[in-house]
């Protein structure tokens, strides 16, 4: 008894002399370190049940702490942050020598359940790019032209605002895009997109540089006077903002990325196979690319969840023979 009570006393000084240092070489706030102090107790409450310390926790200790926490139903973002403090702790035992080794070092951090794509219905895109062909001049010329272009081949945003001018033909029906590491793929366009880039073409030079020249015109096909040539990815975002408002949609809801999400999990809907989307949206590894037939499975799981008779509260759970 008196051992234990030792070794806890022994414990609760290094526990003590770790906070220290975070305060007086990190300054840390009052808040973080009272974070920090609750997940050591934590530990260390864990701990005590094996009559173990703080301070002497073995690997085999923290990797059966990590999993008590998940059969508990801790977030995975929280009991990484546990672990961290976890880690700092050891860290600092072995260099101020108070052990000879550091059992973190091959604990695995809980992985992390990646969040399902935001996306809009296909009612809602409907209502933008209606929305888009309502607006007059120039400006709605383009806006449409950028709407559909985007929404009919799940660019990123960079891609969209940065394409050449030849990058849209009638003849071929696809688009050429150079995306990430320069690498090349081929997406085809939609009727309505290659009309709306040919439209938004007869009023392309309300975009370029006063006074510029034939010969001097940009390269781009969404031209603009700014410094870098073409239409900016924040301008983008913002005239889509505006355009969620006209459209009657929450504008937190609207970006050119939640487009690349619907256009990917529209297709997957309507039957594309998940290698073919793969390639249009330009993913490297076909892991990214399954994240979206998830927000698939999770859509029919609500479909049925609220339409589906047995799914309702009191439904029946067996059937008379």
């Amino acid at each position: 008894m008196a051992a234990s009570h030792a070794a806890g006393n022994a414990a609760g000084h290094a526990v003590e002399a770790f906070l220290e240092m975070l305060v007086a070489e990190r300054g840390i706030a009052a808040n973080t370190l009272q974070a920090y102090r609750h997940d050591l107790e934590d530990f260390s409450d864990f701990l005590s049940r094996r009559k173990r310390s703080a301070d002497a926790a073995s690997t085999t200790d923290l990797r059966d702490y990590m999993s008590a926490l998940a059969r508990a139903g801790m977030a995975a973002s929280t009991a990484a942050r546990r672990l961290s403090a976890l880690r700092q702790f050891h860290k600092f035992l072995h260099a101020e020598n108070y052990r000879e080794d550091n059992p973190c070092t091959v604990v695995d951090a809980p992985r992390r359940s990646r969040p399902l794509p935001k996306i809009l219905s296909e009612a809602e895109v409907d209502q933008l790019l209606d929305a888009a062909a309502a607006l007059p001049g120039p400006d709605g010329a383009r806006l449409l032209a950028l709407l559909e272009l985007l929404y009919a081949s799940g660019l990123r945003v960079s891609e969209l605002v940065g394409l050449p001018l030849a990058a849209v033909t009638r003849d071929t029906g696809m688009l050429i895009v150079r995306g990430k590491g320069g690498k090349e793929r081929m997406v085809p366009l939609t009727e309505a997109s290659i009309r709306a880039v040919e439209a938004y073409r007869q009023v392309r030079d309300a975009f370029l540089k006063e006074g510029q020249k034939e010969k001097q015109k940009s390269p781009y096909l969404f031209p603009s006077r700014g410094d870098s040539g073409h239409l900016t990815r924040h301008r983008f975002a913002q005239l889509l903002k505006e355009l969620a408002l006209a459209a009657g949609i929450d504008p937190q809801k609207v970006s050119p990325h939640v487009l690349r999400h619907a256009f990917a999990t529209h297709l997957l809907d309507h039957g594309a196979d998940l290698r073919s989307v793969q390639q249009m949206l330009g993913h490297a590894d076909i892991s990214t690319t399954q994240i979206y037939t998830h927000v698939v499975e999770e859509r029919l799981r609500r479909l049925v969840e609220q339409h589906h008779p047995l799914a309702r509260p009191g439904a029946r759970t067996g059937r008379k023979g």
